[in-house]
C-alpha cells in the first residue's frame, strides 16, 4: 500500500509481536487513519491490525495472511520514490496525490500465499500471491481505499444516500472520501435533484448586500454597476446615489435597467414612479409586459421581471431600498456588485451615468445627537424572533452592519429606522419566510415609504413631522450655496420687456412659507410652480407690471416688485411671519463717450450692456425722408442737402421706456466744446433759429429722428462733428415728450415725476 503522508525515516527487523509508530506516515485504511500498526506472530498466520493486535474472535481493521518462512519481517519508512509512485498509478486508480512516504514490509514467502482484508473483522477483499520456480509474482496490490458511514464499508464511486426532492446526497467519491452533496447557499433544489440559483442582492441607504452576503459601501453620489451576466446579453442593472439631508453621506436614489440596446432604459424612481426613457409608465398591481419587462405596482414598491427561457431575474424598488432576485442555473456567472465582490468600487463606477462631481468629497460634523447605543439595539432586532426564524437561511449580521453604519452617523428620518429591517423582512419572504408579527414589533409599516410622492431631482422624500406627513425636502448640496447666502431662489432674471425671479420650493416649505400664499405688489400676480422643478416664478412685464414700482437716479431707472404674504388690508396683527422679497430690473442710462465718425462711415453704434437690461444705441444719416438711403461711404453732401438723422435704442421694450434727445450740436472739432459750435436741437426741440430743422417723434419710444440742411462754418473748410445728448425715460407715471411751442420752435421740458438723468453724448462726424 502506497502512503502520501509525510516521512520521517524509520527502519527495524521484527521478531515477534509488536506496536510500530507509522504517525510519522499515517495509513489511512477504508475510511479510517492510523498512526500505529499491531503485527501479530501467530503459527500458520501473520497479521498487521491497526486498532490493537489480532484476535480471531473481535476481527479488527486488519491485513492477515500466511506467516512467513522466516520468523521475522523487515520494517521501513521510506521516503518518496519515483519508481514506486508510477507503479502505485499505473495499478491503484484512486491513488491520485503524490507520494510523500511509505511504508514497506519485507518477508520471505514461498508457495501460494493469501492475504485478506478485514473492516470491523469481516473480509472486504482478498489477494492471492503465488510463488514458484516458474511462477514468482513480484506485484500483487490491495486497494485499501475507501469509505465508511454509519458502521458500513463503501467502495468509492459507491452511492450511501439521495433524496432528488432536497438534492441531498452522499457518495464515496473517487478519491475514497465521504462526499456531502446539496444545493449552494445561493441555491434551491427543484424536487428533481436539479439545484437552481435562488439569491438576493439588497441595495438599501448605501450599502450593498451581494448575492453572497458581502457588504460593501458607496461613499459617494455616482451610478454603479450592480448586476450583469453574460448569459443575458445587453442586460444591465444600475444602482444611483445621490446625497439627501447630509452632503457627506449617499443614498440608492433611483435604479436603471438597460436592456436590449442601450437607447431602452427603464428608470425605477422615488415615490415608485417608472420611466421608460423620458415616458412615464402607468402601473398597477397587474403586470404590463413592456419591451419583454413585467412591471407591476402595489403599495410595497416596483417590481420589475425579467423572464427568460432559463432564468428569471427580478428587480423591486421601493424607492430607497432595491432588491433583486435571481433564479436560474446554478452557475449563471454574475458580475457588479451584487455579483463580483472582488472588483473595486471604482472599477464599477459608470461615468457615463454619473455627474462630474459626484466623487467630490464632503465632510460634515457629527451629529452630537445620534444614540449610537440605541440605534445598535434597534438594529439587532434581526436577531430576535421573529426574524430569529429566517437567520439559518438568511444571515442577518449583513443587515445588521448596513443598519449600524448608517444609523450611528444619520438621523433616523425619513423611515430609515425600518428601512434596513423591511429589507431583511422582504428578503426572507423570497425564501417564503412569513415573519408573523415582525411590524407590530418594530412599529414599522410594509408599505412604501413616500409612495406616490415625486420629488424633483435636487430633492429628496422625507418625514415633514415625526411619525406624520411627508414633502420634499432639499438635497444638501443643491441647498448649500442658497444657506451659505441665506437665499431663498436665484438672481432675477431680466429680458428685454419683463423681469422675472425663481424661489427654491423646498427652501420655502424649510421656513414653513406657503408659496400658494404669496403674491407680488398686484396681489392677483402670484407665483407658479414648475410641476417637474418645484421651482416658484414670479415675474412682472410691460403689459402686466403687477404693482411695479419705478424710480430713477443719475444712472439708473429701476423697476421693482415685491414678493409678499402680506395683504393690503389694515389688520393690526399676524400670526405668520411675514414675507417680503424685493427685486427689481435696471435700464443703466446710457453713458457713452463721444465717438467720431467721419462721413464715409455714415453710422455710429455704440453698446450699453448693463448687467441686467442690454439694448444697443445707433445713430444713422440719410438722405430721404423714409430714412431707406443712408448716405453712401465716401458719398459727397452738397451744401444745402436735407439730411436726416435717426436715433435708434435697440433691444429695450418701448412700453416701459423711451429714449428723449435732449440736444443736438455740431462743432468743427470732435471735442464737443469745440470753438465753433451750431445748435441743431435745444431742450428737445428744434433750434427755432435755424428753420430746417425738425425733430420728430422725440420722447415717443426708442427711436426718434431730425432732419436739417448741409452747412459749413464760415471760412473752415475742415471737418463737422455732430454731437448728440440722449436719456432714457421710463413712461410708467411719467411724460417723456418734450413740449415744444411756436409750431415746434419753442419749447419747454415735459413736466416729469422723477429726477431725469445726465444724458449721455453720441456723436457723427464728416468732412466736406
Amino acid at each position: 500500500h502506497s502512503c502520501v503522508f509525510k516521512f520521517s525515516g524509520a527502519w527495524q527487523i521484527i521478531t515477534g509481536s509488536s506496536v510500530l509508530d507509522i504517525s510519522s506516515c499515517p495509513i489511512t485504511y477504508y475510511g479510517q487513519k492510523y498512526e500505529q500498526i499491531y503485527v501479530t506472530f501467530m503459527s500458520e498466520n501473520i497479521a498487521f491490525c491497526f486498532d490493537n493486535f489480532f484476535n480471531p474472535e473481535t476481527g479488527g481493521d486488519c491485513l492477515v495472511g500466511t506467516a512467513p518462512d522466516l520468523d521475522s519481517v523487515e520494517f521501513w519508512i521510506n521516503e518518496p520514490n519515483a519508481g514506486i509512485q508510477k507503479l502505485i498509478y499505473d495499478n491503484v486508480a484512486t491513488i491520485q496525490n503524490r507520494m510523500e512516504c511509505y511504508v514497506l514490509f519485507i518477508m520471505e514467502l514461498n508457495g501460494k500465499d493469501v492475504f485478506e482484508a478485514l473492516v470491523g473483522g469481516v473480509t472486504t477483499d482478498i489477494m492471492a500471491v503465488s510463488f514458484g520456480p516458474y511462477n514468482r509474482q513480484y506485484q500483487r496490490f490491495f486497494d485499501i481505499s475507501g469509505c465508511r458511514h454509519a458502521g458500513a464499508v463503501y467502495e468509492y464511486g459507491a452511492v450511501l444516500s439521495s433524496d432528488p426532492k432536497t438534492c441531498f446526497s452522499l457518495t464515496c467519491s473517487d478519491t475514497a472520501a465521504l462526499q456531502i452533496s446539496s444545493c449552494g447557499p445561493l441555491e434551491r433544489c427543484e424536487g428533481n435533484g436539479i439545484c437552481m440559483l435562488n439569491s438576493t442582492c439588497t441595495v438599501t441607504g448605501p450599502t450593498v448586500i451581494d448575492f453572497h452576503g458581502q457588504v460593501n459601501s458607496v461613499e459617494n453620489r455616482c451610478s454603479y454597476s450592480l448586476v450583469l451576466t453574460p448569459s443575458v446579453p445587453n442586460f444591465h442593472v444600475l444602482g444611483n446615489f445621490l446625497e439627501r439631508r447630509l452632503k457627506d453621506m449617499s443614498f440608492l436614489d433611483s435604479v436603471t435597467l438597460v436592456l436590449d440596446r442601450p437607447s431602452i432604459k427603464f428608470h425605477l424612481e422615488q415615490g415608485g414612479r417608472v420611466r421608460l426613457d423620458n415616458t412615464i409608465l402607468t402601473l398597477n398591481s397587474s403586470p404590463q409586459l413592456v419591451h419583454n419587462v413585467e412591471l407591476s405596482k402595489d403599495r410595497t414598491g416596483v417590481t420589475a421581471k425579467l423572464l427568460l427561457s432559463y432564468s428569471t431575474i427580478s428587480v423591486f424598488f421601493d424607492g430607497y431600498t432595491a432588491q433583486i432576485h435571481l433564479e436560474g442555473p446554478a452557475d449563471l456567472p454574475l458580475e457588479g456588485l451584487c455579483g463580483n465582490s472582488s472588483r473595486s468600487l471604482s472599477d464599477l463606477r459608470l461615468s457615463e451615468y454619473s455627474s462630474t462631481s459626484c466623487e467630490v468629497k464632503y465632510n460634515d460634523p457629527a451629529d452630537s445627537t445620534i444614540n449610537c447605543n440605541k440605534m445598535i439595539e434597534r438594529c439587532n432586532l434581526l436577531k430576535e424572533a421573529p426574524f430569529s426564524s429566517c437567520n439559518s437561511d438568511i444571515d442577518p449580521e449583513p443587515y445588521i452592519t448596513a443598519c449600524t453604519d448608517t444609523l450611528c452617523k444619520y438621523p433616523a428620518v425619513d423611515g430609515l429606522n425600518c428601512q434596513f429591517l423591511k429589507a431583511y423582512a422582504r428578503a426572507c419572504s423570497l425564501l417564503n419566510h412569513t415573519l408573523d408579527g415582525w411590524t407590530s414589533k418594530t412599529s414599522c409599516s410594509s408599505a412604501a415609504f413616500c409612495q406616490d410622492r415625486i420629488c424633483s431631482d435636487h430633492e429628496f422624500c422625507g418625514q415633514k413631522t415625526v411619525g406624520g406627513d411627508t414633502r420634499c425636502f432639499c438635497r444638501a448640496i443643491f441647498a448649500s450655496k442658497y444657506r451659505s447666502t441665506d437665499t431663498l431662489g436665484d438672481q432675477t432674471v431680466c429680458s428685454q420687456n419683463s423681469a422675472l425671479l425663481s424661489l427654491v420650493g423646498c427652501l420655502l416649505e424649510d421656513k414653513g412659507i406657503d408659496y400658494s400664499a404669496l403674491h407680488l405688489n398686484d396681489p392677483t400676480c402670484r407665483g407658479q410652480m414648475d410641476k417637474l422643478t418645484h421651482m416658484v416664478t414670479f415675474s412682472f412685464n410691460s403689459s402686466n407690471s403687477c404693482g411695479m414700482v419705478v424710480t430713477t437716479n443719475n444712472s439708473h431707472i429701476i423697476y421693482t416688485n415685491t414678493i409678499t404674504n402680506q395683504n393690503s388690508s389694515s389688520d393690526v396683527i399676524t400670526r405668520r411671519d411675514q414675507v417680503y422679497i424685493d427685486f427689481s430690473c435696471v435700464h443703466i442710462q446710457p453713458a457713452i463717450q463721444t465717438a467720431n465718425f467721419r462721413i464715409r462711415d455714415s453710422s455710429v453704434i455704440q453698446h450699453a450692456t448693463p448687467s441686467v437690461w442690454n439694448y444697443t444705441l445707433t445713430m444713422k444719416a440719410y438722405t430721404d425722408v423714409g430714412r431707406t438711403q443712408a448716405v453712401e461711404s465716401f458719398a459727397e453732401v452738397p451744401l444745402n442737402q436735407r439730411i436726416w438723422v435717426e436715433l435708434k435704442a435697440n433691444g429695450l421694450d418701448e412700453e416701459m421706456v423711451a429714449m428723449v434727445t435732449d440736444s443736438c450740436w455740431a462743432t468743427d472739432l470732435a471735442s464737443s466744446t469745440g470753438s465753433l459750435r451750431y445748435d441743431l436741437i435745444i431742450n428737445g426741440c428744434a433750434n427755432p433759429a435755424d428753420q430746417t430743422v425738425e425733430v420728430k417723434e422725440n420722447g415717443w419710444g426708442t427711436s426718434n429722428y431730425f432732419f436739417f440742411n448741409m452747412f459749413q462754418f464760415t471760412g473752415s473748410s475742415g471737418e463737422i462733428y455732430l454731437h448728440c445728448k440722449i436719456h432714457l425715460c421710463p413712461k410708467r407715471r411719467n411724460k417723456c415728450i418734450p413740449t415744444c411751442k411756436g409750431a415746434a420752435r419753442r419749447c419747454r421740458p415735459a413736466s416729469s415725476k422723477y429726477k431725469r438723468a445726465a444724458p449721455a453724448f453720441i456723436s457723427l462726424a464728416w468732412t466736406n
